[in-house]
């Protein structure tokens, strides 16, 4: 298991809109371009194996800039196609912020990054929330899904752990990347829930899927 004291100062990072990782979840990704599977190569040469996830974002002036915060994952799956892509799985470990991006000869964006402000990610034990309402939360999910004329396992639903619940249906709803953020930088499981309730909530009542929550 990686720790505290194994993170490096300085990680690779993925920018992909829309694309969540969360600690102790596990992400699956399709890599093609270039850059990006230079950029796995390199990491199966590291130690700890982290690849940093990242929402991009443009700046007025049209600058391709990086959110303050991500969450790196370590790369626990990998397969190769007969054409050289990339199938891989990444297991959430820690969130991070960027301190700043490192310029150097790789074709891929690497970010100085600090770890401290996520101490209580590499915990092994889940987080809890201890006012989920699950009934409530299943029936609010319910309506939601049936906007999207999507059908679940709703037995799995019931008996899932709490926390796989809410972090997966945050990484496989389809939010905006700024709603995406927002569930990623929540403090807590509870705070965590509350806004993806709220996106749920805002989805039902009609919100456009270019309006940002605010």
């Amino acid at each position: 298991m990686i720790t505290a004291s194994d993170l490096p100062d300085t990680i690779p990072v993925f920018p992909l809109p829309g694309a969540l990782m969360l600690p102790r979840a596990r992400l699956p990704l399709h890599i093609f371009e270039p850059r990006y599977l230079a950029m796995i190569e390199d990491c199966m040469k590291t130690k700890t194996r982290l690849i940093g996830m990242i929402q991009p974002r443009e700046t007025p002036g049209g600058e391709k800039r990086l959110q303050a915060i991500g969450c790196a994952g370590r790369l626990t799956g990998f397969s190769e196609t007969e054409d050289g892509r990339y199938m891989i799985t990444l297991s959430g470990m820690s969130r991070f912020r960027v301190r700043e991006e490192v310029q150097g000869f790789t074709p891929y964006r690497r970010c100085l990054v600090e770890w401290s402000p996520f101490g209580r990610d590499l915990s092994r034990e889940d987080e809890t929330d201890p006012g989920f309402d699950r009934p409530a939360f299943l029936a609010v999910l319910g309506r939601y899904l049936t906007t999207l004329n999507l059908a679940t396992d709703w037995d799995s639903l019931k008996e899932a752990d709490t926390e796989l619940l809410i972090n997966s249906l945050s990484m496989l709803c389809p939010f905006t990347p700024e709603d995406k953020q927002a569930l990623l930088e929540a403090p807590s499981l509870s705070t965590r829930r509350e806004t993806l309730v709220t996106l749920i909530e805002f989805a039902l009542r009609g919100g456009a899927n270019d309006e940002v929550m605010q």
